[in-house]
């Protein structure tokens, strides 16, 4: 057993290498309906005015690259869009080097004061943030709990044979397994839904290490976006991590049912993040949707969000290009809704399309409403 402990640990620090080494020679940045794959700093030097930039999320890009795509198809216009984390998308915003960027988690404190211009923050769907692992002798799905959910990732829970594990999983027979721990490398909005959760329903997670895009992790390796730490999963006997619906679906994985407040083990679904989605939503749009009241949600579902100056009218930017942003992110948020199903997002509500329009309506040129 020693003997695949260590052989397990050697070949996810491989894995996790050769991931920071391709992650470093650039080549992994994905874009949208553009195939372009160079860094979206030189992206912004372009003179197309055909072509819009966009970064950020990768929980999100499945959908864009089909909305871009489908964009491009009604209107001729491009949009490259990098998907390089929510952190970095943030990052590339403040840096003005991009129309739009895109996170998970809204614009903290910290990176408010950064940008110091106001931010206007557009839900684009909701999404389910799954908890996938890497068990393939388990035949039932496994069942998870958020007391046992944290003590996995806080480290303290170590092998899968836990009676802890087993207690909610009665009559399933457990391998004994060590635990793998999968997590983010990368600012990444998933990391921020997930770790909101475990701060909502853990004591001792919300104590030390908290919530945030990146934090300490007490144990485990990272994979640089939902892509890399789906990678560590597959390749990992005994790991578990958290990715987005959409990529666990795409790359055929399993994923846990997990207990929700009102005490049901919910399937991560469209259905169920629709369900978890479907409340009131301030006028900013900034809510979260972890650990829902709705007894058939999902618990660790959440926004993602597009965002855009206010004023739209910086660093020489015409009102031609803020016209087309404004009219691009107004087509996601309507027609471009009729792709989430069938990518496993979940439909912006009619409450959450109507803030999004007032939104997009606040959004001004030469402090002149660009939207009428």
């Amino acid at each position: 057993m020693k003997i695949f402990k260590i052989s397990q640990f050697a070949f996810a620090a491989m894995l996790l290498a050769e991931t920071a080494l391709i992650s470093c020679g650039g080549n992994n940045t994905k874009s949208g309906s553009d195939s372009s794959s160079k860094p979206a700093e030189a992206a912004a030097s372009t003179t197309d005015a055909n072509t819009l930039l966009g970064a950020g999320s990768t929980f999100v890009y499945p959908l864009f690259s089909k909305m871009f795509a489908e964009y491009n198809k009604e209107t001729g216009i491009k949009v490259n869009y990098q998907s390089i984390g929510s952190g970095g998308g943030i990052l590339q915003l403040t840096n003005k080097t991009i129309d739009f960027g895109d996170s998970d988690a809204p614009l903290n404190d910290d990176q408010t004061k950064k940008i110091g211009a106001e931010v206007l923050h557009i839900p684009m769907c909701a999404g389910a943030v799954v908890i996938s692992y890497n068990l393939p002798d388990l035949k039932s799905t496994l069942k998870l709990d958020p007391e046992v959910l944290a003590n996995i990732f806080l480290g303290k829970i170590t092998k899968w044979d836990d009676a802890a594990i087993a207690k909610i999983n009665p009559g399933v027979k457990l391998p004994s397994t060590g635990i793998f721990i999968a997590h983010r490398s990368d600012g990444s909005g998933t990391t921020n839904i997930f770790t909101t959760y475990l701060s909502k329903v853990s004591a001792d997670w919300n104590t030390k290490p908290g919530k945030g895009s990146a934090i300490n992790w007490p144990v485990g390796l990272g994979g640089k976006g939902n892509e890399g730490v789906a990678g560590l999963i597959k390749q990992t006997p005994g790991a578990i991590g958290y990715i987005e619906l959409a990529y666990a679906i795409q790359n055929k994985m399993t994923f846990a049912d997990l207990k929700n407040k009102s005490g049901n083990y919910i399937t991560p679904t469209v259905a169920s993040t629709s369900a978890a989605g479907n409340i009131a939503i301030p006028a900013d749009a900034k809510v979260s949707l972890s650990n829902t009241d709705a007894k058939d949600g999902y618990p660790i579902s959440g926004f993602t969000w597009a965002m855009i100056y206010k004023e739209q009218n910086y660093s020489g930017r015409t009102k031609d290009r803020a016209e087309k942003v404004i009219k691009l992110l107004w087509w996601n948020t309507h027609e471009g809704q009729k792709l989430c199903n069938d990518l496993n997002y979940a439909p912006l509500s009619p409450a959450a399309v109507a803030v999004a329009e007032k939104i997009l309506k606040s959004a001004t040129f030469d402090g002149k409403a660009i939207q009428q």
